[in-house]
């Protein structure tokens, strides 16, 4: 009987791990208002990323750190507001190396479908959005003949400095 409940929980628990992990990355990448009331980013970068590695979507380590960003590629299929999840960006200093750090979040997602529900989080939570060519963007990350499938590929940063942004 028991094994006969774990082969049907399990599944669904492995299942649900994705929208658990994204719904942790949208966070860390949304807007709030402090005790001051000036809007300022989510402070939770850290848990969702950990919460990544810990389930093997990304390495314990980045794959790139220029300047102040870590890089991370996915390991494995993951979705990011229905889009195909390729790499987050994470922005903070560690140490000064110069100017000028814009903590937060970015990823790289490959469009699937409409960006309407990408270009409405963006708004809301005063993300910029843009078209990048990701066979580019992963010769930048060291990787000599990268292989990207075909289709269309967007940046969404969602920094201190994309706060001011109007998109």
């Amino acid at each position: 009987m028991m094994s006969l409940i774990l082969t049907m929980v399990l599944p669904a628990v492995a299942m649900a791990q994705p929208s658990t992990l994204e719904a942790g990355l949208l966070k860390s990448m949304s807007i709030k208002v402090n005790h001051e009331g000036d809007i300022e980013r989510d402070d939770s970068s850290g848990i969702a990323l950990r919460n990544y590695k810990r389930n093997k979507y990304i390495k314990a380590s980045p794959d790139l750190r220029y300047d102040y960003i870590d890089n991370y590629l996915l390991l494995k299929p993951a979705t990011f507001l229905g889009h195909d999840l390729k790499v987050i960006e994470e922005e903070y200093m560690s140490a000064y190396i110069g100017c000028c750090v814009s903590p937060g979040v970015g990823v790289i997602i490959k469009q699937k479908g409409s960006l309407s529900n990408v270009k409405a989080f963006a708004r809301k939570n005063r993300c910029s959005i843009e078209p990048v060519d990701f066979n580019t963007h992963l010769r930048e990350l060291g990787i000599k003949k990268p292989q990207a499938q075909t289709g269309n590929y967007y940046s969404l940063s969602c920094r201190e400095r994309d706060i001011d942004r109007r998109n």
